[in-house]
């Protein structure tokens, strides 16, 4: 019989459990005990789901409560040493404090750096090696997880990440090649498959989807070497797990390692199965990818049960597994919470319990079409059902996407033009400060939105509480002495989402929530039909907001391709058209801000880098329509207004030149918890417009001093002129509360001040 199975399972509940139960126990609210029962809770609900949907083998060790590259380094034992005597007196403060930071009791920790999980909207922490680092098993955690599930009469398949992709994934602060600690490595997942098999477990899978992108030879014999010493342990037997895209040139490499199964993805690319069913060995098990992990629709069974069936009838049921592309780990639990989706609509999704079940139809399909022929009709009835609805398809937008030029995509001027003239309109002082956009979404903030919603609030009373709330911010900001201030962007819910409740096109769920990192949570839009903006969506509260102070507002928005790649995105048109579809509406908003006397205006876009091609030879195409949307987006307005853009936790090195391509006036980029490293991209390229180098990590509990913030923007002095130079924290303050977010932004002002007073003494003598 064929063998449904699964990647990963979401971590969070389908309620956000986890979310909750984190955030109670950093706040201390609940015990360390509390925290392990609802994590235990979970994994037992998420078995017996996954197991209830069909899936004869669901994974185990794929729950985290955190990140599961933080899980891995800790329990590798790579510990920084910073963090070393917290970890061995409180393991779990120890965990916490290398996610997130800490500071109390004379204890002052920064965070591990955090970067994009490959080209998803994940975040994961990047471990910290060095040369000579050794490693050691600590602490049971895949084992323990696996008897939990066992005693509940489940057998699943322990997930770890692959030692090389791990590896690699890491970052040595002493220069060194990662790939350098292979063999001091190796023998830990020895004694870890060792256990593992003696517990009783039949399969291991080993992520790595390093196997998808461009390697060099080094790390091709890394991967040799890995797996040869694996073969020689005790152990179950290995799946190497591989997705977001084909193997190519690596297919002889995967297929050549001795493991037991290799699993690959056929919905980024089908077109591989036909290579990897012919270079598999004989009695390899072949693990099919045929199901979307990444997005929320409805899969087109017909096209995969070809795909199914052509491969079982080279494999044979006993070698094909059928699973998801990826980890479910990308897509929200189970569609049956959605009450509020209009029928019509909702029969076209797939949360992750309905793709277990098309995995399961399509192995019915297999081994016993008669009790597939219903849920594959049904599926057709969908599928036909969206191709043919008229709310899908808008001739306006289609007629407006073609009349584009690449005039539309160019400002009026070149920056140096573009400088003078914001220059004589803002008259601001050398390293003008701001923020990024948001300010704390307290408790109150929040409430008062769920009770509008809910109609518990009046909108006029609301729209009362939020004028209340900015005009706070507003004068706190005056107070703090900001040069450029943010109405604190209250009235939003997510930087997306607020945005696509505005937009023709999109949909949005009650329960679709997805992992950012840690207990950050989204629930993207649903971009289900062509965009258009029917009215304004930001002008009256930056307007308002703008009439409370003499001092310059920013208006705030949300970049096309971060829209596009922070929700479920269509799969009926190319990305490049929705993202087209997108910055034209944007353009639209821009205009408005500038005519209503918004004379600084900020179109973030953090996912540039995330949405590129895990394939070098892909870049080309995706960064020249991602460049273009974000011009279109821009450049309808004056010389005098300038346009801002915001990045975070990016590696910029390889993409610097369409970076700059953006051309827009100020770029602020993340480079606190890198210790101004990331800007080096900037200062090789001699990167020619302003730049906010952050100086304060956000996502961090702690508050850095002035004299911490001064010595980043000292550094940040020596390599840039002054006069390229904003001051601004990380990223957005919403997840802050108000006293940590007054004492460091008065901190980030007093360390700009004391700068300014640095170069003018200096140009003194």
């Amino acid at each position: 019989m064929t063998t449904v199975t699964n990647l990963g399972f979401p971590r969070i509940g389908a309620k956000r459990e986890l979310k909750r139960a984190l955030e109670a126990f950093w706040s201390g609210e609940s015990s360390a005990a509390s925290l392990q029962h609802t994590a235990a809770e979970l994994r037992e609900r998420h078995w017996q789901l996954q197991r209830e949907a069909g899936v004869d083998v669901p994974p185990s060790n794929d729950f985290s409560l955190y990140d599961q590259v933080l899980d891995a380094a800790f329990l590798f034992d790579a510990i920084p040493a910073r963090y070393r005597a917290l970890a061995d007196a409180e393991p779990l403060s120890g965990y916490f404090a290398m996610a997130r930071g800490l500071q109390r009791d004379g204890i002052d920790l920064h965070a591990l750096e955090m970067t994009k999980w490959f080209d998803t909207n994940y975040h994961y922490l990047v471990p910290e090696l060095q040369a000579g680092q050794a490693f050691t098993v600590r602490g049971d955690k895949p084992l323990a997880e696996y008897r939990q599930a066992k005693a509940l009469g489940i057998e699943t398949r322990p997930v770890l990440i692959g030692p090389v992709t791990f590896l690699r994934l890491s970052k040595t602060t002493d220069g060194s090649n990662a790939l350098d600690l292979l063999d001091a490595l190796l023998p830990v997942y020895v004694q870890l498959l060792g256990e593992l098999k003696a517990a009783g477990a039949a399969w291991v899978q080993l992520d790595e989807p390093l196997l998808v992108q461009d390697l060099d030879e080094a790390t091709r014999t890394a991967f040799e070497h890995a797996y040869a010493v694996l073969a020689q342990a005790a152990r179950p037997k290995v799946l190497v797990a591989t997705y977001f895209g084909a193997l190519e040139d690596n297919l002889a490499l995967a297929a050549s390692l001795p493991v037991d199964g290799l699993h690959v993805d056929l919905v980024r690319a089908p077109e591989q199965l036909d290579a990897v069913i012919k270079a598999l060995p004989a009695g390899r098990v072949l693990s099919a990818g045929l199901v979307n992990g990444r997005n929320i629709w409805r899969t087109h069974l017909d096209n995969a049960l070809v795909l199914a069936r052509y491969a079982h009838g080279h494999v044979g049921s006993d070698a094909l597994w059928l699973a998801p592309s990826c980890s479910l780990l990308h897509t929200p639990v189970d569609l049956d919470h959605e009450k509020k989706l209009d029928d019509e609509l909702r029969s076209w999704l797939a949360f992750s319990r309905q793709k277990l079940g098309e995995l399961r139809v399509l192995a019915d399909a297999i081994d016993a079409p008669a009790r597939a022929e219903a849920p594959l009709a049904h599926s057709r009835a969908c599928i036909e059902s969206r191709r043919r609805s008229p709310r899908v398809h808008n001739p306006a937008v289609a007629a407006r996407l073609s009349s584009l030029t690449p005039a539309d995509a160019q400002r009026h001027s070149r920056y140096p033009q573009r400088h003078l003239a914001q220059a004589a309109a803002l008259k601001l002082p050398r390293f003008p400060t701001t923020t990024i956009g948001s300010f704390p979404q307290t408790l109150e903030v929040r409430e008062a939105r769920a009770r509008n919603k809910s109609g518990k609030l009046s909108d006029a009373d609301y729209d009362a509480f939020l004028a209340t709330q900015t005009e706070h911010c507003v004068r706190v900001q005056e107070q703090i002495g900001l040069d450029v201030l943010v109405h604190g962007e209250f009235e939003r819910n997510d930087m997306v989402e607020y945005f696509g409740e505005q937009l023709d096109g999109f949909a949005f769920t009650k329960n679709g929530w997805v992992q950012s990192y840690g207990s950050r949570c989204v629930k993207p839009p649903v971009i289900f039909g062509d965009v258009t903006r029917p009215q304004p969506m930001t002008v009256r509260w930056s307007q308002y907001a703008q009439s409370l102070t003499q001092r310059p507002m920013k208006g705030m928005l949300t970049g096309p391709v971060t829209v596009l790649q922070w929700s479920f995105v269509r799969d009926d048109q190319s990305r490049a058209d929705t993202c087209r579809q997108i910055a034209l509406a944007l353009r639209d908003e821009v205009t408005d801000l500038e005519a209503a006397g918004i004379g600084v205006i900020q179109i973030d876009e953090p996912a540039i880098r995330e949405g590129l091609p895990l394939r070098r030879a892909q870049w080309r195409d995706y960064l020249d329509w991602a460049v273009e949307a974000f011009r279109i987006s821009a450049s309808g307005v004056r010389d005098a207004t300038q346009i801002h853009t915001h990045m975070c936790y990016s590696e910029f090195n390889d993409i610097i030149h369409s970076v700059a391509a953006m051309d827009a006036d100020v770029i602020s980029i993340e480079t606190s918890r890198s210790r101004m490293e990331l800007l080096d991209a900037f200062v090789r390229f001699q990167y020619p417009n302003e730049i906010g180098p952050g100086v304060y990590d956000i996502h961090s509990p702690r508050v850095p001093d002035k004299a911490e913030m001064l010595a980043l923007l000292r550094k940040a002095a020596e390599v840039l002129r002054p006069e390229q130079i904003w001051v601004n924290p990380d990223c957005g303050l919403k997840t802050r509360g108000w006293p940590e977010t007054r004492a460091a932004l008065e901190a980030l002002v007093a360390a700009a001040r004391e700068l300014r007073e640095e170069t003018v003494d200096a140009n003194a003598a």
